[in-house]
């Protein structure tokens, strides 16, 4: 079964129970999926976060296997935004850092926001808003 890493937006539609995500997580789970985020998706979503919303957000967090941003994922990360600004394609840093964390440790990146993610070899499992 294969494991996920959630994008900053699929975090926030879980939080806030939009776009039936989830359901959709709930149902990656029942699979035997692990469901997974990034540093970079910590500081998004805490930065975005209302008030009334740490404690279910902490609590969600913290139930995420957290991959950290290591040398070769950084790496990969400089490689991809560099190959792609040279085809004319501008990547966001914590995109970059985002999708090579998925590729790196083999994960599908949940996400509704596939246009930001146009990157050759990622798995992506894209939903609609």
């Amino acid at each position: 079964m294969p494991d996920y890493l959630l994008d900053t937006t699929t975090i926030i539609d879980y939080l806030r129970d939009k776009s039936g995500v989830p359901e959709l997580l709930e149902n990656f789970c029942s699979e035997g999926g692990l469901l997974c985020c990034s540093p970079i998706n910590i500081v998004e979503v805490n930065a975005g976060m209302k008030d009334k919303e740490k404690s279910a957000t902490d609590e969600f967090l913290n139930s995420l296997e957290c991959y950290e941003i290591d040398r070769d994922i950084a790496t990969l990360a400089g490689e991809l935004k560099r190959e792609y600004s040279k085809k004319g394609i501008t990547l966001s840093t914590p995109d970059v850092l985002i999708a090579a964390t998925a590729i790196k440790k083999y994960l599908i990146l949940v996400t509704n926001n596939a246009k930001h993610f146009p990157i050759e070899g990622l798995m992506i499992y894209s939903y609609e808003r």
